[in-house]
C-alpha cells in the first residue's frame, strides 16, 4: 500500500499571499500546507479519504488519472469543496465516482452540490454514487475499511483504518472504542491544528499523548495550521517516532 499525502493543511492558516507571519512568508516548503487529504493505492486501487477545495491541484501534481473511491470524514468544506473537481473522471471513465460519507455527510453533499442531483441535469456537472457507511466495516472492491469514531467538539466525524495504516483528522476526542482499534496498527495519522489548546481539534501535546499511548511504527501529525511553528523546529521536539507529515509525503506499507 502506498500513501501520498495531498495536503496537510487546514482551512485556520492555510499560508496566503495576506499572511505576514513568519511561517507563511519564510518557512520552507514544507511549511506550504494544501488542505489535508491522503491519497491511498493498494491492490490496484486507487482512492482518497478527503477531497478538499485543493482536490484539483493535488490530484494534477501527483498524475492521479483514475479515481476508485472518496471517502468522506465529515462535511465540513474544507473536507468535501474538491468534491465537484471529480467530473474529470467522470469524462474519462466514462462513470460516476464512488463516494462513501455518513447519511448526514450525504445530506450536506447532496445540498452543497445539488446541480449534481438534479432530474436533468446541466451537461458537464459531476456524477457522484453515494454509498452510506456507517460504524461498520464496508468493502471497496475487496479492500477492507474499518471506521473510526471520533467527535469534531460536538460533530461526529470519521477516521479510517485500511490494513495497518489509519487516518484520524479534525477531532477532538476519541472513544475507548477506537483506542481499541488502533492499538497494534503500524502507522497512524492524527490532526494537530496547533500548540495552543483548541475547542474542537487536537493541540499538539494532546496528539502526541495519544500516539505514545499507543505506540504505533511511526505516527504522523497532519491537519496542521501556520500557529504550529516551523516544520522543521517542531518536528525536532517530537518523539523520534512522531513527525509532521508535509504535502506530497509518501509512505509504503
Amino acid at each position: 500500500m502506498k500513501i501520498t499525502f495531498l495536503g496537510t493543511g487546514t482551512s485556520q492558516g492555510v499560508p496566503v499571499v495576506a499572511c505576514s507571519c513568519d511561517v507563511c512568508r519564510n518557512g520552507n516548503n514544507k511549511d506550504k500546507r494544501l488542505r489535508s487529504s491522503v491519497l491511498i493505492e493498494t491492490e490496484g486501487l486507487i482512492f482518497t479519504i478527503d477531497a478538499g477545495p485543493d482536490l484539483r491541484y493535488q490530484l494534477l501534481r501527483e498524475q492521479v488519472t483514475r479515481l476508485d473511491g472518496i471517502m468522506v470524514t465529515h462535511a465540513h468544506k474544507d473536507h468535501i469543496g474538491g468534491l465537484d473537481d471529480v467530473r474529470s473522471f467522470n469524462w474519462l471513465t466514462r462513470k460516476a465516482v464512488d463516494i462513501y460519507a455518513t447519511p448526514h455527510t450525504q445530506k450536506i453533499i447532496r445540498n452543497d452540490f445539488f446541480y449534481a442531483f438534479e432530474e436533468n441535469r446541466y451537461p458537464g456537472v459531476p456524477t457522484f454514487n453515494l454509498h452510506t457507511i456507517d460504524k461498520q466495516k464496508f468493502k471497496i472492491k475487496g479492500i477492507e475499511i474499518e471506521p473510526l469514531e471520533a467527535l469534531h467538539l460536538n460533530m461526529p466525524v470519521l477516521g479510517f483504518r485500511i490494513g495497518d495504516f489509519a487516518y484520524i483528522t479534525d477531532a477532538n476526542y476519541l472513544p475507548l472504542s477506537t483506542i481499541e482499534k488502533l492499538t497494534d496498527c503500524r502507522v497512524i495519522v492524527l490532526s494537530a491544528i496547533r500548540k495552543k489548546k483548541h475547542i474542537s481539534h487536537f493541540n499538539l501535546d494532546e496528539a502526541v499523548q495519544i500516539l505514545e499511548f499507543l505506540r504505533p511504527e511511526k505516527g504522523y501529525i497532519t491537519h496542521i495550521s501556520h500557529m504550529m511553528g516551523f516544520h522543521e523546529e517542531i518536528n525536532n521536539e517530537l518523539p523520534d517516532f512522531i513527525e509532521l507529515a508535509y504535502d506530497g509525503l509518501k509512505i509504503d506499507l
